[in-house]
């Protein structure tokens, strides 16, 4: 192969052994540039194990020929729906250098042989020194040579055809992928059958394993452990009710959280009360929730409505923010089999960590609500962060895999630029419903706009219902554990049936001149 045909035939023959011999032209280098490159070559893990090294050492003892070679440069750009990459001529240094490592990891002997296309490795792929020598390695006795009667070139356009043959190929995997899609619910539920909801003791011996194999295999754990938070802090602003607060803490090296503090003026020394962190959507601030100069409709200052009704309110950065550039961060974490929440959620666990030090805050009462990405992350964090008490989920609860994973459906992620979405395998182990299983039995809500873009309500109710199922047949818990509530608006914070429930699941009353009504305007 040469190109991506070169790393074709590499994959190829790793794993197949009925493959007798590689030939690998233009493509063989260390794989540290894999973010970078086309994003469908962006597979989970590999650098945890695979560089191109430990790829062809799995090759041996079948013969590999290597050719360093000049490969046509390829330069996707952002937009249409596309995520950025681009494929460029390995550098012979680094091809030489990889090559080397693989010496060192096979047995000594012939079977792995690295030529050079030009003085520095850049000259046409498939040069004849390496075909003779991919001839040879399959039979000593072969050898190149040039045909009695050459063929005279093709003169026909092939154009059409090859147009044709590609649009085959594409809904052929298009095909195969819809019907995966179709089977992946009772993929799911065999992945789950170990859950015991016999008791709360089963349920809390037997969720744990999921656990571990979410926070491991899908979001990707870093097991570098907290620093001490050293909080840094400056006031933001104050009004007649409240004291807002920007705040800093350490997570790891050249890591740290930040968020925005809002603290009600009524706080009596000793007191203690529960916190409702806020948590925005893509591309969001803190100050859009918790700035009185700011009032973005998506969230209508939810967590200044919070602190005004006597809760303790915590706003943090979230990394998905600058477009290409969180994206950027996603592609390289993903071949080390990580995603942006193997940071996120470290965060807020110091976040969480620092909260229950404060004097007024009660450790036992911690909420999470977000929405949007925020509403993402509500299905992510609060799972691996038992500080969190309850998670709402507002604007963005739905039948994940679908929208992963249609090309049917016009709500899909197959048709955004948001290419940084899709995760390793949930297909097979975790849409929204066996997420929400992780958060049980902590009091789970979901807030509903029907003319939310993310989803239909039917898709919604669909994979909702499964957690109400969980909730209330299998663990039986009180009906007030798991709510949705529908409301007639668009993406954004509603702020009435969540409002209730936090107060309700906090112990926090509703005052008699405070009533709960919506906070989206018509």
């Amino acid at each position: 192969g040469v190109g991506e045909g070169g790393l074709i035939a590499l994959y190829a023959a790793v794993l197949d052994p009925r493959i007798d011999a590689a030939f690998v032209s233009g493509a063989f280098d260390s794989r540290l540039d894999t973010w970078s490159e086309p994003v469908d070559r962006n597979v989970f893990g590999l650098l945890d194990e695979f560089g191109g090294a430990e790829l062809a050492s799995l090759v041996s003892p079948r013969p590999l020929v290597v050719e360093a070679a000049a490969w046509p440069r390829v330069e996707i750009v952002p937009g249409n729906g596309g995520a950025p990459g681009r494929l460029t001529t390995p550098p012979l240094d680094m091809v030489r250098a990889e090559f080397d490592r693989t010496r060192a990891l096979i047995p000594p002997g012939p079977t792995i042989e690295l030529m050079a296309s030009g003085a520095k490795g850049d000259g046409p792929p498939a040069s004849d020194p390496a075909l003779s020598a991919f001839l040879r390695a399959l039979e000593p006795t072969l050898t190149l040579s040039p045909p009695d009667n050459p063929p005279k070139p093709e003169t026909r356009d092939f154009s059409t055809w090859i147009e044709k043959r590609q649009s085959r190929l594409i809904h052929q995997l298009d095909r195969h992928t819809q019907a995966l899609l179709t089977e992946s619910p009772y993929v799911r539920a065999e992945f789950m059958k170990d859950l015991d909801t016999s008791s709360p003791e089963a349920y809390a011996r037997t969720i744990e394993p999921y656990r571990e194999i979410f926070y491991r295999d899908i979001i990707g754990r870093f097991d570098d452990p907290l620093l001490p938070p050293d909080p840094r802090s400056r006031k933001l602003f104050e009004t007649d009710k409240l004291t807002g607060y920007e705040v800093v803490l350490d997570v790891w090296q050249d890591v740290f959280a930040y968020g925005i503090l809002v603290l009600p003026k009524d706080l009596k020394q000793g007191e203690k009360r529960p916190v409702v962190v806020c948590q925005h959507g893509l591309e969001g601030r803190p100050q859009d929730l918790a700035d009185p100069t700011v009032n973005n409709p998506a969230y209508n200052q939810y967590a200044l409505r919070l602190a005004e009704r006597g809760f303790i309110t915590f706003a943090p950065q979230n990394l998905y923010i600058g477009q290409d550039k969180f994206r950027t961060l996603q592609r390289k974490a993903n071949p080390l089999g990580k995603t942006l929440f193997s940071i996120i959620v470290p965060q807020h666990q110091q976040i969480t960590d620092w909260l229950k030090t404060l004097p007024n805050v009660d450790p036992s009462r911690i909420a999470f609500y977000g929405l949007s990405y925020g509403g993402k992350s509500a299905m992510r964090i609060p799972p691996l962060v038992k500080n969190y008490c309850l998670s709402i989920c507002s604007a963005d609860f739905n039948e994940w895999v679908w929208k992963n994973a249609s090309t049917r459906s016009p709500y899909s992620y197959v048709w955004t630029n948001e290419y940084e979405i899709f995760e390793w395998d949930l297909g097979s182990t975790f849409n929204y419903s066996e997420m929400a299983a992780l958060i049980a039995p902590r009091p789970f809500m979901v807030e509903r706009g029907h003319f939310d873009g993310v989803a239909p309500d039917e898709m919604v109710a669909h994979e909702f219902a499964k957690v109400r199922h969980l909730y209330a047949a299998r663990l039986k818990l009180p009906p007030d554990h798991c709510r949705i509530e529908w409301f007639v608006g668009p993406h954004t914070i509603h702020g009435v049936g969540t409002f209730e429930f936090l107060h309700h699941h906090l112990n926090w009353p509703i005052r008699d001149d405070q009533p709960i009504v919506p906070l989206n305007k018509p």
